[in-house]
């Protein structure tokens, strides 16, 4: 099976498309912040968060269901992508139902191999992975750039260096973070 979670009005052909809201007539209506899920283990080929998984989960321990959730449906090596906007982007910030920052690094956090290279370090980051019993391997991560910045970087008016400088301090430069998960079993 693949999923289209949160899918608004943006429905895809193939896949299941699970929304909250009757008004966007969804192929299932289901609230994916309520657990557990109404899918079986292991079903899932590939899942689907476009523009969607940064409104779930305000709460941390609704979030750490959904990961558990999200893992649980999940075939081994299946794919989660996820696109949402940059949580240091004026469309991030300005949407009061915007709940949730959802960057590489936080994403990273469910990652097993990751924990325990952080574990033996003794560093502070959250092993998440471990707390929740889920293991997701990032596969692919990619940071749209927005287009004066982008083109600035295309035409060399700015390095990579200066890019990511900018990202660190300062808004509106990264207009969307997309990453790829793949559930590692």
């Amino acid at each position: 099976m693949r999923f289209n979670m949160g899918c608004g009005h943006n429905k895809r052909p193939g896949y299941v498309n699970v929304d909250a809201q009757a008004a966007a007539q969804p192929d299932q209506l289901w609230d994916l912040e309520e657990a557990p899920w109404p899918w079986p283990d292991g079903c899932a080929e590939e899942v689907l968060f476009i523009h969607s998984m940064e409104h779930m989960g305000g709460v941390p321990s609704v979030f750490l269901e959904i990961m558990r959730e999200l893992y649980r449906i999940c075939a081994p090596d299946a794919s989660v992508v996820i696109h949402a906007p940059h949580p240091h982007h004026n469309d991030f910030i300005s949407d009061p139902t915007h709940v949730r920052a959802i960057t590489p690094e936080m994403l990273r956090l469910f990652d097993k191999a990751a924990n325990d290279e952080w574990q033996a370090l003794g560093a502070a980051n959250s092993p998440l992975a471990h707390y929740t019993g889920v293991n997701f391997a990032i596969a692919d991560t990619q940071m749209l750039l927005e287009k004066d910045y982008a083109a600035a970087l295309r035409e060399g008016k700015l390095t990579k260096e200066a890019v990511d400088a900018a990202v660190r301090s300062r808004l509106n430069v990264v207009r969307e973070v997309r990453v790829t998960l793949r559930a590692v079993k």
